[in-house]
């Protein structure tokens, strides 16, 4: 698990069908023909994982008027991402991932360093897929506060 394979600008998507915080089936293809940012967070209801989602949501009014959707994923089951939802009043999709198979996919998952020490887990990242399901912008390891505005920044939304 220490060759990350780390998605870039051009590269497919890939594709993903997950479960949703009350259980129902979405698709990275429900989207296509529309731009999405897909960000992965390693735990709901910490607080970084908090401040983030809670700035997505606070921003998305802007992001969604930029033509642009927005699309959480971690590993944690639907049960959990529906309290979290409901706990911070969030108003996009939040994905559950347990077996991290599109975290892995999506090289959100792997080695990283922690506090001076290299664990495996969840790599905080966010991808901006064009309409055509290819790659715009890919960030790896972002910084939970202020991360949005930055992404607003890098696309002049």
């Amino acid at each position: 698990m220490t060759d990350n394979h780390r998605l870039s600008p051009g590269d497919p998507a890939p594709d993903f069908t997950l479960p949703d915080a009350d259980g129902n089936e979405v698709s990275l293809a429900d989207y296509r023909g529309r731009k999405v940012v897909v960000y992965f967070y390693p735990a709901a209801s910490t607080p970084g994982c908090t401040k983030q989602a809670c700035d997505f949501r606070d921003n998305l009014g802007e992001l969604n008027e930029a033509g642009l959707s927005v699309i959480g994923i971690s590993p944690d089951k639907p049960a959990k991402l529906a309290k979290f939802r409901d706990a911070e009043q969030l108003d996009f999709p939040l994905l559950s991932d347990p077996e991290r198979k599109v975290l892995t996919e999506w090289g959100a998952f792997g080695e990283k360093t922690m506090y001076g020490k290299k664990v495996t887990g969840v790599i905080r990242s966010t991808f901006l897929v064009d309409a055509e399901g290819k790659i715009e912008v890919a960030q790896y390891n972002v910084r939970a506060t202020g991360h949005v505005a930055k992404l607003r920044r890098d696309l002049s939304v």
